[in-house]
């Protein structure tokens, strides 16, 4: 059966579906060794609910499943399984590859989830907060959940995005975009409670995987941006009622809030979102995660203090929510230099005696490691001086440990010339700032540009680090992000909950995408690079390693790739037809090892899009998909590009939801900016039809190109909307 063919049936499907209140079964779509098509055939099998699984449960290795997002309460992305190792992983094969029925496949969605596998069924979300029940024998879907989420959502930071689901006592549980936490009944799909963690209309959103413990459903939320007081809540998994609340920016009398300015309410929307799954250890009784920027993001002025417990590293009781201690990665942030990518629980022997920590891969470049018992440094991070500006309150001291960096912390002269054209390109007026070059990390910024690397990219973003117990490495993926930071010319709004981005200052990005990446091994013993690999590309995926000395790590081309994991050596490759961009799961099925990945492309690292699920193992026997194009999707990967011409007029109306679907992750609802994207209303050429065309046609400078996955009329639509609804320059 053919892609085309595919989706038409479910087109049909759908119709159907909306006058009979069914659970349908969708053909599925594999490739053959040449790249031609097989259809899978026979019923799917009866789910099994999963159980409300113990404390022992959810912290032992992943082997028949895969039960939490982590592969384990401790977050290590590891499997025990040896199956497939280093001397035959070049083997892997595809035994099944699912359409996920056309979800999410427009530009401003990202594929970021990693599948949940329990008694032979997967779980996944899309991008749209869609969820799927696929069999894990036959590649057919069970049943599908429709979030239907409303497309004019505008608190949207990073990509409209789902990073995974929950499961336990019989359902599988979902944060929604909108600020809703959903809990679906496990054998149907339909929705067994709902409740509203907050709304998107002020500023609450919801991206990552909820995890499930000891009869409780916790959830983070994001909206750093969006004048948010960030927190972090445990649901009843029976019924949603709320059990705990833990406020991530501390209120009166509370431990940290003297870290904020005596008078005033800063506090109250101060930021420090959860963008990941936490982790427990069920013998401490403790939960750790990660916190995002404090708010405004950029500007400290309004902010005096040291803002806890943004970019933070922070561990609460698991049961009651209780406050047990925090480590701050990065004082008075004021570069974006939050740490969304999760916490890692380990084991090692470190200074020469076992020591049980906490691991963090942050934008800073640096893998943080502490004692997960009292937050204290496994290796020295001492407090050293950074330079100073009074205007920004600056913190007179950053810690910064003492092994290097996983990325370059100096700015390269490409970097440097990637900043100082589009500032160029942006300038208002042809008035030119003055474009200096950072010396080191924590350089504060004024009037003019200052390029400084790391950048709000990264180092490390979202993408989850592994830990294999073997080796005692860590396996992380980074970008080498550069950005050019200034306070001056006109500042960006206030912010305002659910309406305007609180910025406070004004940042240029090179894009996601096009970094390089550095994929690196870190020695928990040391903190240093035991081996590294450089690519022009970032690398802009979560990795998964096993007992069998592997590592497996996603590229944005489409490759689902394998290396040794002691070594480094590149091992396996293989075209899955879409940006690799989301995390491995390995898991054990009949006796044998097989490895799920979703490849759906990405909007920041505006990798080409599709609803790829595949399956693999050593007996597989279909084929790489073709390889896709480049840059943002608008349908399925590998689909010819158009040539998009200026004649014809554009409908502004129906531009708009274009716009929704493909620009406002990086250039916000309103076109005033999102994810770092220039604000379109300051920029003479957005108000100019022929120049817009020209722009989204080709793109450049951070942008990707849409000649190939808008049709010439959509480009036209689109083109129109942006100038006559967004800059008004008609």
């Amino acid at each position: 059966m053919s892609r085309v063919r595919s989706n038409i049936i479910a087109a049909l499907v759908f119709v159907v579906a909306v006058a009979l209140p069914v659970i349908l079964v969708l053909p599925f779509t594999v490739f053959d060794e040449d790249g031609g098509s097989s259809g899978g055939g026979g019923g799917p099998r009866e789910i099994t609910p999963a159980p409300a699984f113990s404390g022992a449960q959810l912290a032992a290795l992943p082997t028949a499943g895969w039960i939490t997002n982590g592969g384990s309460t401790l977050n290590q992305r590891y499997s025990p399984l040896t199956e497939v190792d280093a001397t035959n992983v070049k083997d892997l094969r595809g035994v099944w590859m699912t359409d996920l029925r056309g979800s999410a496949l427009a530009a401003k969605y990202s594929a970021e989830g990693q599948p949940i596998v329990y008694e032979g069924i997967i779980y996944v979300p899309t991008g749209a907060d869609d969820v799927f029940a696929v069999d894990a024998r036959s590649g057919e879907i069970i049943w599908q959940y429709e979030a239907k989420l409303d497309q004019k959502i505008s608190t949207v930071c990073c990509g409209w995005l789902s990073r995974g689901v929950a499961i336990g006592d019989g359902k599988v549980y979902l944060g929604r975009l909108d600020g809703s936490l959903v809990a679906l009944d496990q054998k149907t799909g339909e929705v067994a409670w709902s409740t509203e963690v907050g709304s998107w209309k002020d500023g609450y959103t919801i991206t990552a995987a909820p995890l499930y413990y000891d009869g409780m459903v916790i959830t983070g939320v994001s909206g750093g941006e969006f004048s948010i007081r960030g927190r972090v809540q445990a649901y009843d998994s029976t019924n949603g009622k709320l059990v705990w609340r833990f406020h991530t920016i501390p209120g009166p009398g509370e431990v940290g809030h003297d870290s904020w300015p005596s008078s005033g309410n800063a506090w109250k929307h101060g930021g420090a979102p959860m963008w990941q799954t936490p982790a427990v250890d069920p013998e401490l009784g403790l939960l750790y995660f990660s916190t995002g920027n404090a708010s405004p993001d950029l500007n400290g002025n309004r902010r005096a203090g040291d803002n806890l417990f943004a970019a933070s590293i922070v561990a609460v009781d698991a049961k009651t929510g209780k406050y047990r201690w925090h480590f701050q990665q990065v004082h008075h942030d004021i570069w974006d230099y939050d740490a969304p990518s999760p916490v890692v629980l380990f084991d090692a022997q470190v200074g020469g005696r076992e020591r049980h920590g906490l691991a963090e891969a942050s934008k800073t470049g640096w893998l943080y490691m502490l004692d997960r018992k009292t937050g204290e440094p496994l290796l020295p991070i001492p407090e050293k001086p950074v330079p100073q500006d009074p205007q920004q309150k600056t913190a007179a001291t950053q810690p910064i440990p003492s092994y290097p960096p996983f990325v370059p912390h100096t700015v390269t002269d490409q970097g440097y010339r990637e900043i100082l054209q589009a500032v160029t390109k942006n300038a208002k007026g042809g008035r030119m700032p003055k474009v200096v070059r950072a010396r080191r990390i924590y350089t504060p910024f004024n009037q003019g540009v200052t390029v400084i690397t790391p950048g709000p990219q990264g180092g490390t973003n979202w993408q989850p680090v592994s830990y294999n117990r073997e080796t005692q490495m860590f396996y992380v993926c980074a970008q080498s992000g550069v950005s050019g930071y200034t306070r001056s010319g006109r500042f960006l709004p206030e912010g305002e909950k659910g309406r305007v981005a609180d910025l406070g200052s004004v940042l240029t990005l090179t894009g996601f995408g096009n970094q390089p990446g550095y994929f690196s091994a870190i020695e928990a013993a040391t903190g240093r690079v035991a081996w590294q690999k450089r690519w022009p590309e970032s690398c802009y995926s979560g990795t998964v390693t096993t007992a069998g000395n592997i590592v497996f790590v996603g590229r944005n081309a489409g490759r689902l790739e394998a290396y040794d994991a002691r070594s480094g050596d590149r091992l396996w490759s293989f075209q899955t037809g879409a940006g690799a961009n989301t995390t491995p799961t390995v898991f054990e099925m009949d006796g044998h090892e097989y490895v799920a990945f979703y490849a759906g492309g990405n909007s920041l690292a505006a990798s080409p899009h599709g609803d790829n699920l595949w399956l693999f193992s050593l007996d597989g026997t279909l084929g790489p998909a073709p390889a896709p194009g480049t840059g943002e999707g608008g349908g399925h990967a590998g689909e010819s590009p158009s040539n998009p011409t200026n004649e014809g007029t554009g409908d502004p109306d129906v531009g708009e939801q274009i716009y929704l679907d493909n620009c406002s992750t990086c250039h916000g609802a309103d076109g005033r900016g999102g994810n770092g994207g220039p604000d379109l209303t300051t920029i003479p050429t957005a108000k100019q039809l022929q120049q817009v065309i020209a722009q989204i046609t080709n793109g450049g400078g951070g942008m990707p190109a849409f000649g190939g996955t808008l049709t010439d009329q959509q480009i036209r639509d689109v083109a129109a909307y942006v100038v006559q609804r967004i800059t008004h320059g008609q």
